[in-house]
């Protein structure tokens, strides 16, 4: 059984970025070097980095999977009415389920009960499993975005969004 449960403790933004470091290194080896997967799970996933998140604005919620963390995604409302879904990532043993589409029916619920009017994300331009799911759920190619993030690395990313 499928559940989302919004993390509050400091143990489950641990437990959350300890599963981050695992996904990120499932799934973005051959996308981006594992030299920027580290420096990106550090800066961005990590325990200290999610907390401060948390601190600024950000909402996580767990994918469980009969009690079990699954996965996690991230919220944050922005100043101009839009969500965005800053990650979405799912251990590899649990994708192709439909867990990810039901996590985004979900998100997309707390959008429109917040009056927010797009549900909007960022994806590595290279990433072409995730970008054909957000095609799938309908999502559109807003614009192309490159962002130095220090260290010597840059996301290239499209910025997807779907009007709620």
């Amino acid at each position: 059984m499928l559940t989302f449960e919004k993390i509050l403790s400091d143990e489950q933004l641990r437990q959350t970025a300890a599963l981050a470091d695992e996904i990120w290194h499932q799934h973005f080896s051959g996308i981006i070097s594992d030299g920027q997967i580290d420096y990106m799970v550090e800066k961005f996933q990590s325990y200290p980095a999610l907390k401060a998140q948390t601190e600024s604005g950000y909402d996580y919620y767990g994918f469980f999977v009969d009690g079990i963390q699954a996965g996690y995604f991230g919220i944050c409302e922005k100043p101009d009415n839009t969500l965005f879904l800053s990650k979405l990532y799912l251990k590899k043993e649990y994708r192709g389920r439909g867990y990810a589409s039901k996590a985004f029916d979900f998100i997309r619920n707390i959008g429109r009960k917040n009056g927010n009017t797009m549900v909007w994300l960022t994806v590595n331009r290279h990433n072409d499993p995730s970008i054909e799911v957000y095609k799938h759920w309908g999502m559109k190619v807003l614009r192309t975005e490159a962002a130095d993030i220090g260290g010597g690395y840059v996301m290239d990313d499209y910025v997807f969004g779907l009007e709620l």
